[in-house]
């Protein structure tokens, strides 16, 4: 929007500059144009003077005036300043901030929608929690997260999917049988050991019980294989009705099973043994990792013949690259860093470009109830599950408090804030504000006014509140574009409290209807757009916008 055509006018000025020999085209591409971090400096600011002074061997300051005089000349800039070492920084005309006003009722919902990623096939996959229990608060934020990028990835133009890898072969699967197994035994009366390592949740009796209540004691001499079936079974199901209680959904189920059935981890080992990347050692079949950067070669298949996480997850990842997909988004809790590696070596070696690949690693979540620390533990199923964590705090907060920090940030999630219903809890302060703007319209209703697209009135939005109101919904395009490109939907958080900040400050401070009819029509159109983007901001990680609250 605005940005864009001060880069317009930045960029035209440049080509004017090298046209009349003020300095070389070797620069054209290299400078940028930001919004300042400090107030006073001017609403955009270019490096371009620091840019081209170290290509062209000239003063900074020099070069400063020459660009602040081919600026001038534009009706869009009000003044030009130089500052420190040669910055430039651009102030613009007043007027030209509401004229984001049109753009945002015209567009409506797809007002901060874009067409930068080009159509480009974007594979995001998350959650691919393994089927042995209910889902932690762990896996929600992995849930949350990997749906928050999916949105802002389609909202900037991508051509997104989303999939599930289903953990449905290995050792924990073996142990989800056993322990079931040993439940269902318990619970008739009969002889049974329960694996050390097995699952002890009330979630296992609960599939035994089920199992016992259906077919009596007929699976009493079964092998742990009928119980893994039909505890998987009941465990994503029970899963997927959590998801789809935070409203998240899939394209494709992923089955690890089908890696081993097809073929595709032995095609794997037999092409990296072809290229004598493989060999044994100990019993064990080796990867040699360490000619792709590592600082060791790793295990792919043990001694017991029972292959690493690293063989299957590198099968997958060939069969994602064969599907077409331009980009391959990965979102893995923070356990995962010691073998994201290994994956992208095996990435490499098989001749694939691992620069498609990108993993967002997230850290682990930490629920405080009155100051303290909640325990959680899978195995010993002291866990609180997302379900939990929905019915005491809503879903709304779940998502709005997964999102509030950086995934590599780790997260206190307080209980208590998340179910206040008043202006300390963020997820509250920032929908209040979409109810409140609509609250307003609904009383300019009552009193016979309504929103009008005008710009005769535009003149009358001269308060400094107002000024920054406009200010921060122009950035709303660049934000989203920005989050998408940079996989950061947290800054669609950042970005509404922020806004949400603004916008209480401009109503304590101004009335919105008020006997001046052009000065309450001005600020309705004004208030009608912020509740757009606030909607818009809302929808686009997943939140509700609430008419009142």
């Amino acid at each position: 929007m605005i940005k864009s055509r001060v880069k317009d006018i930045v960029d035209r000025c440049f080509a004017e500059g090298v046209q009349i020999g003020y300095w070389g085209a070797a620069a054209g591409g290299r400078y940028t144009i930001e919004v300042p971090k400090r107030e006073g400096q001017g609403d955009f600011s270019t490096n371009f003077a620091l840019v081209a002074a170290g290509i062209d061997k000239r003063k900074p300051r020099d070069l400063a005036a020459q660009f602040a005089e081919l600026l001038g000349n534009d009706p869009l800039i009000d003044r030009v300043e130089i500052a420190g070492p040669g910055f430039i920084n651009l102030f613009l005309s007043k007027e030209i901030w509401a004229t984001v006003l049109a753009p945002i009722y015209a567009q409506d919902e797809r007002f901060g929608c874009s067409d930068i990623g080009g159509g480009r096939r974007v594979l995001v996959e998350f959650v691919s929690a393994n089927p042995t229990g209910p889902l932690s608060v762990g896996h929600g934020r992995n849930a949350v997260l990997g749906d928050a990028i999916a949105r802002v990835l389609a909202a900037a133009g991508y051509a997104v999917h989303r999939e599930y890898y289903f953990n449905d072969a290995g050792r924990q699967m073996r142990i989800l049988g056993e322990s079931t197994r040993a439940r269902y035994l318990e619970l008739l009366g009969l002889p049974n050991t329960f694996p050390e390592d097995g699952y002890q949740g009330d979630y296992i009796y609960d599939i035994a019980r089920s199992m016992i209540d259906a077919d009596g004691d007929s699976y009493r001499d079964a092998e742990f294989t009928v119980f893994k079936d039909r505890a998987q079974q009941a465990i994503f199901a029970d899963i997927d009705a959590t998801l789809k209680r935070i409203g998240i959904g899939f394209d494709t189920y992923f089955n690890e099973h089908t890696l081993y059935d097809d073929g595709r981890v032995d095609e794997v080992v037999n092409t990296l043994r072809a290229k004598g990347l493989v060999y044994e050692k100990e019993g064990a079949t080796w990867f040699k990792t360490s000619e792709f950067g590592q600082e060791q070669d790793r295990v792919i298949i043990k001694s017991t013949g029972e292959p690493t996480y690293r063989l299957p997850d590198i099968a997958y990842h060939c069969d994602k690259f064969k599907r077409g997909f331009d980009w391959m988004i990965n979102v893995f809790g923070s356990d995962h860093i010691a073998t994201v590696p290994d994956v992208l070596a095996g990435i490499r070696a098989l001749g694939f470009d691992d620069e498609r690949i990108t993993v967002v690693l997230y850290q682990f979540v930490t629920l405080l109830r009155e100051g303290k620390q909640v325990k959680m533990s899978t195995r010993k199923a002291t866990f609180v599950t997302v379900d939990e964590l929905v019915d005491e705090v809503g879903p709304d907060a779940l998502r709005f408090f997964f999102l509030m920090r950086k995934p590599d940030n780790l997260i206190e999630f307080d209980l208590d804030l998340a179910k206040k219903q008043s202006q300390e809890n963020p997820v509250f302060y920032v929908q209040y504000a979409h109810a409140r703007l609509c609250s307003i319209e609904r009383q300019a209703g009552e009193q016979g006014l309504a929103v009008q697209v005008a710009d005769n009135v535009l003149h009358r939005l001269v308060e400094a509140e107002e000024h920054a109101l406009l200010k921060t919904m122009a950035d709303y395009p660049q934000l989203v574009a920005g989050a998408a490109s940079d996989l950061a939907p947290h800054r669609v958080i950042f970005y509404l409290m922020e806004l949400a900040g603004q916008f209480h400050g401009f109503y304590n401070k101004h009335k919105v209807l008020t006997s001046d009819l052009e000065l309450s029509q001005a600020r309705l159109l004004l208030c009608g757009a912020l509740q757009r983007v606030f909607r818009n901001g809302l929808h686009l990680v997943g939140l509700s916008a609430p008419d009142n609250m």
